[in-house]
């Protein structure tokens, strides 16, 4: 795992905390849990403090997301819930 997000509940943004920095780009893809794209984030590293804030989630409905990451050829998804 590359990078972990502090919290798998969200309102109207994402702290993604990377774990292994490097040299390249990160990816991040947001999509419903019928699987459309939503959002999509790409940083370039490195970034201050290993952190990667994505603001801007307000407008998305309340529900289950998934979150995918790709940071060089790591991937990896997690399941995400925007509340209240």
């Amino acid at each position: 795992m590359f990078a972990k997000v502090k919290s798998p509940v969200f309102i109207d943004s994402l702290k993604l905390e990377l774990t292994t920095p490097v040299d390249t780009s990160l990816k991040a893809i947001l999509r419903d849990d019928k699987g459309c794209v939503c959002s999509t984030l790409e940083a370039t590293m490195p970034v201050k403090n290993n952190e990667v804030i994505w603001r801007g989630l307000n407008n998305l409905p309340y529900g289950v997301y998934t979150l995918e990451l790709t940071q060089g050829e790591d991937e990896m998804k997690m399941r995400l819930v925007k509340r209240v």
